[in-house]
């Protein structure tokens, strides 16, 4: 769809089949050549790599627009008799170099998402080769095949001037025209243009919430039930059977449920039969009765089991789960780890920690850890009273052993299969404290005593588990965030947790779950980026051999933020790592035009013309391509937009800044470039 629609635009833009296909090559060529050498490299593909493709595919074309364009033009007004080749050249090596440039600072604007680690890496660093292949095809394709193709295709047109360009083009210019020479006049308009777009940034950046990567609707839905660690087998299957009963009647949208308890010693992650899991089928979602969005859904499902007698439950997805619980080790998408030394403090300040986050808005399946509440009974030695008989602590511990565990008598054989015989005291021997402790325990001398006499049996309920992290005990505090984003809820928790609950010294807390990846992440990008963009203002230096210029370009990038962030706020997307690419993507894109265009005002200048008058020629030469490059980036992206399928959820704030961001940089590009091009200019008016 987005080759369609960048397709439909070259033929509105460019005025001809032949250039138009020309520049088309350039799509087919360019994912070819990145196909080529990701097998090659013998680097794999996911989702996020048809998102890099969505992107690259309005950037694939922009370096051979601009080729074609400029050979467009200087055939337009070469003298009939210069043959077209020559015609040819003259226009691709006149724009070659910027292009160069250009392409070069999109492939290193990327080089943060090779930085990424762990799971953000794995899912945006084969986004980051697709588009650097993609665009280093780009490349290749207009240095040596759109000129060929051009000479080929391409020719002169029996119109010249602006009377030769398309209908569109030149309603584009009798309206930009007066306009960007309106603001060359009068600079003072782009200083307060640039600065109300700065401001409305600075507004929104607060406003904006953020998180990991936006919520999969992965289409079915995953319950975990936990109940009390003392519940047997039978009782744990009656209570999930009740839940289903009572999950089938209360929403149509079920349309079957399947429950599993506890999970075999043999996988990774064992469960006890006081864990289940109930994966649970949904209706299609135009079928749905009680809610619209899954997000309601499931916010009804918790409220409606809150109260369910006996169980705790966590409603998510089985992909999402089974990521929180391999990457984090948690089992909802945030966790809050308590690490100290003495587990009756650490669950008591868990306990205190659940209440306050019960209360902060968003907060659903909210559960600790069950550190406790599994029955023992034990049995401590009397060390006087065996002394006094003469008796050996180990005598008394093979004897309760041998009774209550069994003790290894022999093998039995049947075919090639083997068997251990163990005996141990039946049943109604073992039962409670009150039998064990009749077992009798045979003394030096022959005597008989009771175990009772020699030891103090007691039934007390001890922990459940112990966990370990850098060989320090926590407990955990776990939920899912609904209705709002993480950081948020995180910073309001966090305020919350500081003014109620007091940590003795040697406690602390650690934030977990989706919400430790995104600040992992963040703090990589926050590294990177800042180097990424010295070694592109590096490359505009040595391009043109001014640092004005260098900083006029640059000043594109925070104002294309500005419409990156303008459009997650209207369209109610959080800030994401996703859309953190979409920003790192927005670089290169916006500086690509500004440095065609002041590449060509430089020219015009040197030529002899006035700083005022190449200002506003320039710009209305380069309308064109500039509007061409904005809007083939944009119309690649707009499938990802509005797509809703699966994973379209991850791929949609990334389009959105995109597009966003394209609108406010270009017009940058188009009013306020132009307009302050003399204050950043190496040559002055006289």
């Amino acid at each position: 769809q987005g080759i369609i629609l960048v397709a439909l635009v070259l033929l509105v833009f460019m005025g001809g089949l032949r250039p138009s296909v020309v520049v088309a090559f350039s799509i087919p060529f360019s994912i070819l050549f990145a196909f080529v050498l990701m097998k090659l490299f013998n680097l794999s593909a996911n989702l996020m790599s048809l998102g890099g493709l969505a992107i690259a595919i309005g950037m694939m074309v922009d370096g051979t627009i601009v080729i074609v364009e400029n050979v467009d033009r200087m055939l337009r007004k070469a003298d009939p008799l210069e043959s077209r080749a020559h015609v040819v050249v003259k226009a691709c090596a006149e724009v070659g170099r910027p292009i160069l440039f250009a392409i070069s600072i999109i492939i290193i604007v990327f080089l943060p998402l090779f930085t990424l680690q762990g799971v953000e890496g794995k899912t945006f660093r084969p986004l980051a080769y697709t588009v650097s292949f993609a665009m280093l095809g780009s490349l290749i394709y207009a240095w040596f095949l759109a000129p060929v193709a051009a000479e080929m295709l391409m020719r002169r047109p029996k119109k010249t001037g602006q009377a030769g360009e398309s209908v569109i083009v030149r309603w584009f210019l009798a309206l930009y025209a007066p306009l960007v020479g309106l603001f060359v006049k009068r600079r003072l308009l782009a200083v307060i243009l640039s600065v109300a777009m700065l401001l409305a940034g600075l507004f929104i950046f607060p406003r904006l919430g953020s998180e990991f990567v936006p919520r999969l609707n992965e289409g079915d839905l995953m319950v975990r039930a936990t109940m009390a660690p003392s519940i047997s087998l039978h009782d744990s299957r009656d209570t999930i059977l009740r839940f289903e009963r009572r999950m089938m009647e209360k929403f149509p949208e079920v349309e079957r449920i399947v429950s599993r308890v506890g999970r075999g010693e043999v996988g990774a992650h064992a469960d006890p039969v006081n864990s289940a899991e109930s994966f649970v089928a949904l209706k299609p979602q135009e079928q749905w009765q009680t809610a619209q969005t899954s997000d309601e859904l499931y916010r009804l499902m918790s409220e409606e089991f809150e109260t369910f007698p006996g169980v705790q439950f966590n409603f998510t997805q089985p992909i999402a789960a089974a990521v929180d619980e391999l990457l984090t080790g948690t089992k909802a998408e945030l966790a809050l780890k308590i690490f100290g030394p003495d587990m009756d403090i650490l669950q008591e300040k868990a306990a205190e920690i659940e209440a306050v986050i019960r209360q902060t808005t968003g907060a659903s399946d909210v559960q600790k850890d069950q550190v406790s509440g599994t029955p023992q009974l034990r049995i401590t030695v009397d060390r006087q009273m065996i002394a006094r008989y003469g008796i050996n602590v180990a005598d008394v511990q093979s004897v309760i052993s041998a009774a209550v565990g069994g003790e290894g008598a022999g093998q039995i054989f049947e075919g090639i299969r083997r068997f251990d015989i163990v005996v141990r005291y039946t049943p109604d021997s073992r039962k409670n404290a009150e039998t064990i402790g009749q077992i009798l325990i045979t003394g030096p001398n022959g005597e008989k005593l009771p175990l009772a006499q020699l030891a103090h049996i007691e039934e007390v309920v001890g922990p459940r588990q112990i966990s370990r992290q850098n060989s320090q005990r926590f407990i955990t505090v776990q939920c899912n965030v609904r209705g709002r984003d993480i950081g948020s809820f995180v910073n309001e928790a966090q305020k919350n947790i500081d003014a109620t609950v007091h940590l003795p010294p040697g406690y602390l807390l650690q934030w977990g779950g989706q919400f430790e990846l995104q600040q992992q992440a963040n703090k990589r990008l926050a590294l990177v980026v800042p180097v990424t963009l010295l070694a592109v203002f590096i490359l505009l230096f040595s391009n043109f051999n001014s640092l004005r210029n260098s900083l006029l370009i640059i000043f594109n990038i925070p104002l294309a933020l500005v419409g990156g962030m303008v459009a997650l706020w209207a369209t109610g997307q959080n800030l994401s790592v996703p859309a953190s690419v979409g920003f790192i993507a927005l670089f290169g894109i916006a500086l690509e035009n500004g440095m065609v265009l002041i590449t060509y005002i430089n020219q015009l200048v040197m030529d002899g013309m006035g700083i005022s008058q190449a200002s506003v020629k320039g710009a209305c030469l380069r309308l064109r391509p500039v509007l061409m490059t904005a809007v083939t980036t944009a119309l690649g992206l707009v499938p990802l937009l509005f797509a809703s399928g699966t994973g379209s959820e991850v791929q949609r704030p990334l389009a959105t800044v995109v597009i966003g961001g394209l609108i406010t940089s270009t017009l940058l590009t188009l009013l306020v470039l132009p307009a302050l091009y003399k204050w950043f200019a190496v040559r002055v008016d006289s």
